[in-house]
């Protein structure tokens, strides 16, 4: 039983984390770091934005946009990559963008 409730518990607090970041181990004395992604060197101290939307610096990164979870249902929503920015509008027309009511992230 105690299995059970441990089990329980770590299901909830494995969805009261953020996904949406991450961190990197630091090695002491370097100069530079490599992002991960696109296998770019940046100088310690310096921030940038990968090509997967993900806003870095030497420690890690966290996602650089914010995901709508919250939108009327005849909506859906279309990552644009170039822009790095979910677009939410109606499922028959694209011109038309819809109301966001919640997101997760950025």
């Amino acid at each position: 039983m105690k299995y059970l409730a441990l089990a329980l518990l770590l299901c909830a607090l494995a969805s009261l984390s953020n996904a949406q970041c991450y961190r990197k181990p630091m090695t002491p004395g370097l100069t530079h770091c490599q992002d991960d992604v696109d296998k770019t060197w940046h100088e310690m101290g310096s921030s940038w934005r990968n090509s997967k939307c993900m806003d870095c610096d030497c420690d890690g990164c966290c996602a650089g946009y914010s995901t709508p979870r919250s939108f009327p249902d005849d909506c859906v929503s279309v990552f644009d990559s170039q822009a790095c920015q979910y677009i939410v509008h109606k499922r028959d027309d694209p011109t038309v963008h819809c109301q966001i009511f919640g997101s997760v992230g950025k």
